[in-house]
């Protein structure tokens, strides 16, 4: 357990294996501050899924996934009102959580792609059923 998850008392903020040092660290802070997940749920397992997927960005990061692997600056441009920093985390989270892989090309410049996991395809169905519920019903409301 590190330094500072000592210090806060967050029971379950165990060190990810990164291979950038600083990144280690940054992510060690990052996951001490994080709110506890998964723990409460067992009644509930909506909030559970959207624990994971839940939030302004998620959702819109793996549908755009779905269609194919994609490359950080290029979710950047399919994304515009999302800042840097915002992306990378939610990037991060998603990939903590398995519905994600990062994939770093030793290349100059360095190459990063991000793709779906098994896991990540699973939620075809659900992204797409929300996308054909937004197409019906949300015209209506922006034409009000």
């Amino acid at each position: 357990m590190s330094f500072l998850a000592e210090q806060v008392k967050v029971p379950h903020a165990e060190p990810q294996v990164r291979t950038n040092k600083a990144h280690s660290v940054l992510f060690d802070t990052y996951q001490a501050m994080r709110k506890q997940r998964h723990l409460a749920y067992t009644n509930c397992p909506v909030e559970a899924a959207l624990d994971i997927i839940g939030g302004k960005w998620k959702s819109v990061i793996l549908f755009r996934l779905l269609e194919e692997t994609r490359r950080f600056n290029e979710l950047r441009r399919l994304l515009p009102a999302i800042t840097q920093r915002t992306l990378t985390t939610q990037l991060r989270e998603l990939e903590d959580d398995g519905l994600v892989i990062r994939t770093v090309y030793a290349e100059v410049p360095p190459r990063v792609d991000y793709r779906l996991t098994e896991l990540g395809q699973s939620l075809q169905p659900v992204l797409s059923a929300l996308k054909a519920w937004s197409e019906v019903h949300m015209s209506e409301r922006l034409a009000r």
